[in-house]
């Protein structure tokens, strides 16, 4: 992340919206407050520029690597990437998001009421994926991990006590297909993430972490459905 003495908090902001939840964290006010430099910002918190230099330096270069040829996972490291990688992704920004969208329904909304909408479609969306990763993390993770050690030690594999593994994925699936078509609306809703041109930072910096938030959903569902499911159900016929 390149700054200068000059360079604002709302610059940086607009410039990459990774820092966004890095500012929100820290409480400092990258909308109303955006003229701000870091240095001036830091010392109105009582944070040391430093810290938080390297803390947006880490937002801005974690970037996922996109050569890895999933495919040739095993299906317990592939679940544990999804859930150490995806699940702590949605856990991380869904409290900003929620805050953010909190912030433009009351300050915006009456100019923009598709915002409600929006903040509604993200709210469940939220909502239904907790509870979707919970599920996954506390029973259907840890037995495809039973799965594969049983077929590397040749043991025997108890039938669980949800019934196959195949069934309970399609459930699973049906959840994706769910909050996947709200993404779609809040898509069409925000015109693919287009914010008004007069609008603030705190505007453009949400509708730019949604599109972020939709593109990484669409690549944990795509690990989930298309390799990590089909791959754990053909183990556990075998």
């Amino acid at each position: 992340m390149k700054t200068t003495n000059k360079t604002t908090i709302g610059e940086i902001a607009a410039d990459d919206f990774r820092t966004a939840a890095i500012f929100s964290k820290y409480s400092i006010d990258f909308c109303y407050k955006g003229h701000r430099t870091l240095k001036e910002a830091c010392k109105k918190r009582g944070i040391e520029e430093s810290l938080l230099i390297e803390e947006l330096d880490r937002a801005t270069n974690n970037s996922a690597n996109q050569s890895f040829n999933y495919k040739s996972w095993s299906s317990d490291l592939l679940a544990d990437y999804i859930e150490k990688t995806h699940h702590r992704y949605v856990a991380e920004k869904t409290p900003v998001l929620l805050k953010l969208l909190n912030e433009l329904c009351t300050l915006h909304g009456e100019t923009y009421p598709d915002l409600f909408e929006i903040n509604t479609l993200f709210t469940e969306s939220a909502l239904d994926l907790s509870a979707n990763m919970r599920k996954k993390e506390q029973i259907l993770f840890p037995f495809i991990k039973k799965i594969n050690e049983a077929h590397a030690k040749g043991l025997f594999l108890e039938i669980a006590h949800f019934g196959t593994l195949e069934n309970q994925m399609l459930l699973i699936k049906e959840e994706h297909d769910t909050v996947g078509q709200r993404f779609k609306k809040i898509a069409a809703l925000t015109k693919n993430y287009t914010a008004p041109a007069d609008t603030c930072n705190t505007y453009k910096v949400t509708f730019a972490m949604l599109k972020e938030f939709e593109r990484d959903l669409h690549k944990h569902i795509h690990l989930e459905n298309n390799i990590l499911f089909p791959k754990s159900v053909a183990l556990e016929k075998a």
